[in-house]
């Protein structure tokens, strides 16, 4: 399928309805554009949530690490 885009005074790029569904994008998804021999290719992206811990979930983590260290040498 071939689908002409416009890009807007501030860059934003409108994919046509028809193509989104086509492609299965739904709201906030997310794309890498990437340029080619051929031009530009946009493809889904994943993206996977990241977690940054705070120093109170830090020290749990050592506080289970040392309770954990005390049962195997129990064994």
């Amino acid at each position: 399928m071939q689908a002409t885009l416009t890009i807007n005074s501030r860059g934003v790029i409108t994919l046509p309805a028809k193509l989104r569904k086509m492609m299965g994008f739904k709201l906030d998804d997310q794309l890498i554009a990437e340029t080619t021999a051929q031009g530009l290719l946009l493809r889904p992206a994943v993206t996977l949530p990241l977690e940054i811990y705070s120093a109170a979930r830090v020290q749990e983590f050592d506080d289970e690490e040392k309770r954990l260290a005390a049962v195997m040498r129990k064994r």
